[in-house]
C-alpha cells in the first residue's frame, strides 16, 4: 500500500502504527527487522500471538527482495512484546526513501523503545567466514541520502549503542564488530569498490540498515545491529557473486541467530 494522499511521513507512521497496534493487540517495546535469509530466525522466538502481512499496512508494501518474508508478527519474550518485521523496503527498489525508513518510524510511534536491525552482507576482510555473525559497531551511509529533510540535526556518535553491543558480547563472547558501509545497489560491487571500501574502514558491505539506522536514532531509538556474513565481498576470494548464496548463507545459520536474539531481546536493559 501506497502512503495515503495529501499525508506526510510521520502522519502514515501514525496511520500505520494504528493500524499496527489494532492488529497484534497494543503497543510493542521492541522491534527486530529481519534481513535476506534471516527470516526462519524468527521461528526461533515461537509462535505468534497475531500477525499482520506488510502489505496491509498505510504506507508499506510487500517487500520484493529475495528471501524476504511479507509479515509483521507479534510474539512475547519474558515481559516484552515484541515487533518482528519478516522483510524490508530497500532503496534499489526504486520507492524513495520515505518507504525504506517508513517501518522503523511506525515502530517507535507504535511504542518501541528499541530496534534490532539484521542483514545479510559482504564480508570485506579474508578472515570472515560465511554464516558468521558480526556486530555492528559503526556505518559508512554511501547511499549519498538521508532520511532527515531540513535543519533536523541527529548526533551519530553512538549510533550503534555501545551498552546493547556490550550486552550482546556478554551473551556470545566469541562476537566480533565491524563497521557496515551501506550502498544503493542492487548491482554488487566490483573488486576496485570493495579494495576502496577496505582503505576507508569498512569490514562489511550491503545495501540496507545505515538509512534505518539513522531514522530510528532521530525517533528516539536506542539502535543495535547486527549483519550475517553471508559472501565474501567482490574479489576476495576471485568467486562470483550470487544472490542465491546470501539467501543460502542466512538459511544455513539462521537457527542459532535466532536462538541469540531471544536471549538477546530477553536481557535488554
Amino acid at each position: 500500500m501506497s502512503q495515503p494522499p495529501g499525508t506526510d511521513a510521520q502522519s502514515t507512521a501514525a496511520l500505520a502504527a494504528d493500524d499496527l497496534t489494532t492488529a497484534l493487540g497494543g503497543k510493542h517495546d521492541v522491534a527486530v527487522v529481519m534481513g535476506s535469509g534471516w527470516a526462519p530466525a524468527a521461528d526461533a522466538f515461537g509462535p505468534a500471538d497475531y500477525s499482520v502481512a506488510i502489505g496491509e499496512l498505510p504506507g508499506f508494501t510487500a517487500p520484493t527482495a529475495v528471501g524476504q518474508g511479507g509479515e509483521v508478527r507479534s510474539v512475547r519474550v519474558g515481559g516484552r512484546k515484541v515487533l518482528l518485521f519478516l522483510g524490508r523496503t530497500h532503496l534499489y527498489e526504486g520507492r524513495g526513501i520515505e518507504p525504506v525508513v517508513h517501518g522503523v518510524r511506525t515502530a517507535a510511534v507504535a511504542g518501541v523503545r528499541t530496534v534490532v536491525l539484521t542483514n545479510a552482507a559482504g564480508g570485506l576482510a579474508p578472515e570472515h567466514r560465511v554464516g558468521q555473525p558480526v556486530v555492528i559497531a559503526d556505518h559508512l551511509n554511501l547511499t549519498a541520502r538521508s532520511p532527515l529533510v531540513g535543519a533536523d540535526f541527529v548526533d551519530l556518535t553512538d549510533l550503534y549503542s555501545a551498552r546493547l553491543r556490550a550486552l550482546a558480547r556478554e551473551i556470545d563472547p566469541t562476537l566480533v564488530e565491524g563497521v557496515y558501509a551501506a550502498l544503493p545497489g542492487p548491482h554488487f560491487e566490483t573488486p576496485a569498490e570493495i579494495r576502496m571500501l577496505r582503505t576507508m574502514g569498512a569490514d562489511l558491505v550491503g545495501m540496507s540498515t545505515a538509512l534505518e539506522a539513522i531514522a530510528a536514532r532521530a525517533a528516539g531509538l536506542e539502535v543495535f545491529g547486527m549483519s550475517l556474513v553471508s559472501n565474501a565481498a567482490a574479489g576476495v576470494t576471485g568467486d562470483k557473486l550470487d544472490a542465491a548464496e546470501v539467501i543460502a548463507a542466512g538459511n544455513a545459520a539462521a537457527g542459532a541467530l535466532g536462538t541469540f536474539l531471544v536471549t538477546f531481546v530477553g536481557q535488554l536493559p
